[in-house]
């Protein structure tokens, strides 16, 4: 963000991700967000209640190795309680409804080849270690109706990811003001209290051993 120093996401973090996710051979598809009423999520200045993070976040990067080894820890207090978005009953929520949960959140549309590649490994993660400690939220930031991506995803038999969707792509313009977005697929890692520990732009192979290890790790859980 302009004019406020160590506000956001250093630029010398999101180079680093996007240095691993070429080595690793994978690509985001590029995204030119439409303009909406969201704001960054760094604009009031970094959290205190975030602080914490940073210890946890700095602890699992060892763990962003092989699928995963684009995920990059933060290294500032970060927090993310207010995007926002239409939960399973298409109603308004946000990150902060989540209290007490971490959360692997990826951002996902139907005409992203990329994101429609990962979205079966990411119902399999969530099958494998969804609980009242962890989700995947997946957001479809599609424009228009419900139809399309839910359609697709029961063409693909998707079962165990909750229905998230944002057609405003609100949550997406605010991701990409704070550095953390600049194309789809995008995942964040979000602790229990709402706050950033790692993110990447492109897809990964979610329900591998790689993933299931790095997630362990943020949940405190031997891999």
């Amino acid at each position: 963000m302009s004019g406020q120093k160590n506000k956001g996401i250093p630029m010398r973090m999101v180079g680093f991700a996007v240095l691993l996710a070429a080595l690793a051979g994978v690509g985001a598809v590029y995204v030119n967000g439409m303009p909406s009423g969201n704001t960054s999520q760094a604009a009031a200045g970094e959290d205190g209640a975030c602080t914490a993070a940073l210890t946890l976040a700095q602890a699992i990067q060892p763990l962003a190795t092989g699928d995963v080894a684009a995920m990059a820890s933060t290294d500032a207090a970060v927090p993310l309680r207010s995007l926002a978005f239409n939960g399973p009953d298409g109603q308004p929520m946000t990150v902060g409804d989540f209290a007490g949960k971490t959360l692997l959140i990826n951002l996902w549309a139907t005409w992203c080849a990329p994101c429609r590649e990962e979205m079966p490994a990411l119902d399999r993660l969530q099958a494998a270690l969804g609980s009242d400690a962890f989700e995947v939220v997946a957001v479809n930031i599609d424009t228009g109706d419900d139809t399309k991506p839910k359609r697709f995803l029961n063409e693909i038999g998707v079962s165990d990811l909750g229905f998230y969707r944002d057609n405003s792509m609100g949550i997406f313009n605010a991701l990409k003001k704070d550095g953390l977005a600049f194309g789809l697929p995008v995942t964040v890692l979000v602790d229990d209290a709402g706050c950033l520990l790692a993110s990447m732009n492109g897809p990964a192979h979610w329900s591998g051993d790689d993933a299931k290890a790095y997630v362990r790790s943020a949940l405190g859980a031997e891999s």
